[in-house]
């Protein structure tokens, strides 16, 4: 099943959401605005269907929020540290949106663009293809670049590909990520302590103040950011070593083959999800920013509501050449792919 409406308008040009169905009876919708997954509906243990993404009703919403919820984030997710880098010998200068540093692409990143639908799919499993072509200077990134999403909904999730291709005889940085809130309750059914997550990562990024990386990596054994072995996402916030809770950047690996980058179960539901990727890191956050965000449905989201796996290249990694490349060769291509699946346990 396949559906294409009006969403309304942004500056000028019309917008839309895209429903997909597909034959597991799982629906998932998508805006061209900021290449949004807006919502995905799954089974829990008892077969009932449930929201388990937030995001927003209106496309004025998603304007004006601040939250990335669903969004596709680029030209380069994260933070880049001191808002500048340097490539081939030139200082790029970015813009400041986050304490001294440059976040999710700086001011209008490309969760803040209208993206074209350049294809749409029926079948068993459906599919849509975003694209949007940056110019070269856009956010003082160099080189123009084209970049396309595709959303497949699988029988079992959600696949997300990136392809991306330099417009220019210039090199770039890239780094693209899904930015979506994940709550295996349903969004708005309170916070996400209680998820018990495992995740393969051996090695974190230990960050200062502004949660830059300060370039070293560490062990994650014995702290905190020790997933290997499954815990609830709150044990160590409960028992005050992270009482702040996580917004930090896990290492998976420099290989780009694809592996299972985390495990996620929601017991009272039955859910588990399963992302894989073939990026070499994955950054955890946990909605430490929603402060009672009114969401679709006339939910709240508070703090805490949602988990975040966003799969990327590290942060900072402009400024950190020790860290795997995000830099995009002249006239290059990219190609990545990040999938989120669901079973029951």
């Amino acid at each position: 099943m396949i559906e294409c409406k009006e969403f309304g308008y942004y500056i000028g040009y019309r917008s839309h959401v895209v429903t997909l169905g597909n034959v597991s009876g799982m629906t998932a919708t998508f805006t061209d605005y900021g290449a949004v997954m807006r919502s995905l509906n799954v089974p829990d243990k008892d077969g009932n269907f449930c929201d388990i993404v937030l995001g927003y009703d209106t496309l004025a919403e998603y304007i004006k929020g601040d939250s990335c919820f669903g969004a596709t984030v680029g030209r380069v997710a994260n933070r880049i540290g001191g808002a500048k880098f340097s490539l081939n010998g030139e200082e790029y200068k970015l813009f400041d949106n986050n304490n001294g540093n440059t976040l999710h692409g700086g001011e209008f990143g490309f969760h803040r663009r209208l993206w074209s639908i350049v294809e749409l799919s029926d079948g068993d499993e459906p599919f849509v293809v975003f694209s949007y072509t940056s110019p070269d200077g856009e956010e003082h990134f160099p080189a123009a670049i084209s970049v396309k999403v595709k959303y497949t909904l699988l029988k079992n999730g959600v696949q997300i590909e990136y392809n991306a291709q330099s417009l220019s005889d210039k090199d770039t940085v890239l780094n693209l990520t899904n930015h979506s809130y994940f709550n295996l309750k349903g969004a708005g059914a309170g916070d996400v302590k209680d998820h018990v997550v495992q995740i393969n990562a051996r090695q974190y990024t230990p960050v200062d103040e502004n949660l830059i990386p300060t370039g070293l990596l560490a062990y994650t054994t014995g702290t905190p950011f020790d997933f290997l072995n499954a815990k609830r996402i709150g044990e160590d916030m409960d028992n005050g070593r992270l009482p702040n809770g996580y917004d930090h950047n896990f290492i998976l690996g420099n290989s780009m083959e694809m592996r299972t980058a985390a495990v996620v179960v929601e017991n009272t539901t039955g859910r588990r999800m399963t992302v894989k990727t073939d990026m070499p890191a994955m950054q955890m956050y946990i909605a430490i920013g929603l402060n009672a965000e009114h969401g679709k449905d006339g939910k709240i989201y508070g703090k805490y509501g949602g988990l975040c796996l966003e799969t990327q290249f590290s942060p900072d990694s402009p400024n950190k050449p020790q860290f795997p490349s995000c830099v995009l060769k002249a006239n290059d291509e990219f190609h990545s792919v990040t999938e989120y699946l669901f079973d029951i346990v």
